[in-house]
């Protein structure tokens, strides 16, 4: 109870209606609160736990780390054996222009430095995104998401970002010699879970070589396997100039980090020394736990496992009320025929133990980003009960 008066008293909320769930432990796919009951969480903290809450190899990974050092000096002046090792183990895993990563505490971080990095490189100022886009609440990364009902407290904002529709040609009339960078998000999240057009992609990537423009993808949300593939641009064969990612990069600790090449980031070494800087980012702790997440994550066909996941839903989630059921792998987005079905789904899906969620730009869209870990059991079960609940309310 001292817990909870705490939070409603001295804890800053972000709605005037949180969910209040107590957390006594995780493990797994499964939360467990203090008055006893259970959840499954089907949305994984919002895309990160996709190992599940405090995975062995993780827990090992943080342990052993905690007895070496924690933070000892700010960014990049140290050599610390967590940061080279997943830097490394990352880096392998990419093509050879993203050799090079800055890591961060967070997705938002990531876009900062990401925009910072793109102006800095090309002498640029124009910056080109997505309406209904997402990309963080800080001023930089809130500058480029799409979405006034966010923005508008807030403004004046960046200038010279300009805004286009996602999936349409009109963006290429957008860029040219005097643009930085065009940043988008492969699928977009919490514009409801829309995935870019393969071809459209292609053309945007050409326009951008044309123009010396940098493609960043924002990748903080489809990364580590969620969509199917390590990363998401794998899959549409477009290699973005910039990588950000976060979520599920350290296995439920904060990380997280943009990746180019060598050659951009000799723009953050002058003019002045140190123009880019964190006290905490690459946090050893949270480096080692990105590795041996990485490390687990590398070691089974998890693409497998969310195409599965993917495939189920598909089988299961059907019938009156839903209208759609889009996204990729283990992103999907089911979209039902109101807000007033979805929001009473999703409360009898809690009441039934079942955490789900909407996304911030659609009331109507129900999140399903569960663990890539989660058995064929608990997952049929869990999309049957989801199912039996939409047949029920629109009863």
């Amino acid at each position: 109870m001292l817990d909870s008066d705490s939070f409603y008293r001295h804890i800053a909320q972000t709605s005037s209606e949180p969910m209040g769930l107590e957390i006594d432990y995780a493990e797994g796919c499964t939360l467990y609160t203090t008055d006893g009951k259970q959840y499954t969480d089907f949305i994984s903290g919002i895309a990160v736990s996709s190992l599940g809450h405090r995975h062995p190899n993780v827990l090992k990974a943080i342990r052993e780390q905690i007895d070496k050092h924690l933070h000892v000096m700010v960014y990049g002046e140290y050599i610390q054996s967590p940061q080279s090792k997943f830097a490394k183990l990352l880096c392998d895993q990419l093509p050879d222009n993203l050799d090079r990563v800055y890591f961060v505490n967070s997705g938002t971080e990531a876009i900062e430095g990401a925009l910072k990095l793109a102006k800095k490189h090309t002498g640029r100022h124009k910056l080109i995104a997505f309406h209904n886009s997402y990309h963080g609440d800080t001023h930089g990364s809130l500058s480029v998401t799409g979405r006034n009902i966010y923005r508008d407290p807030y403004e004046p904002l960046l200038p010279h970002v300009y805004f286009s529709a996602f999936n349409d040609d009109e963006v290429l009339n957008l860029i040219d010699e005097s643009t930085a960078a065009v940043i988008l998000e492969p699928i977009q999240g919490e514009g409801g879970i829309i995935p870019a057009k393969k071809e459209w992609l292609q053309r945007v990537r050409k326009k951008c070589n044309d123009t010396g423009s940098l493609l960043i993808f924002d990748e903080i949300q489809t990364g580590f396997f969620r969509t199917g593939s390590l990363f998401s641009f794998q899959e549409y064969g477009v290699i973005p100039d910039v990588l950000c990612l976060a979520k599920a990069m350290a296995g439920g600790m904060p990380m997280g980090a943009f990746v180019s090449s060598t050659a951009s980031f000799e723009a953050f070494k002058t003019n002045p020394p140190l123009n880019h800087v964190t006290t905490f980012g690459g946090h050893p702790v949270s480096a080692a736990a990105a590795y041996a997440n990485l490390s687990t994550l590398l070691s089974e066909d998890f693409g497998a496992k969310a195409s599965h996941i993917e495939k189920k839903s598909r089988e299961i989630l059907t019938g009156d009320g839903i209208v759609e059921l889009r996204g990729k792998g283990a992103m999907l987005g089911l979209e039902l025929t109101s807000s007033e079905l979805t929001a009473k789904v999703v409360k009898n899906c809690f009441d039934q133990g079942i955490i789900l969620g909407w996304t911030l730009h659609s009331d109507s869209l129900i999140r399903i980003a569960p663990p890539l870990i989660m058995d064929d059991e608990l997952l049929t079960g869990t999309l049957m009960t989801i199912q039996k609940t939409i047949d029920l309310v629109i009863t």
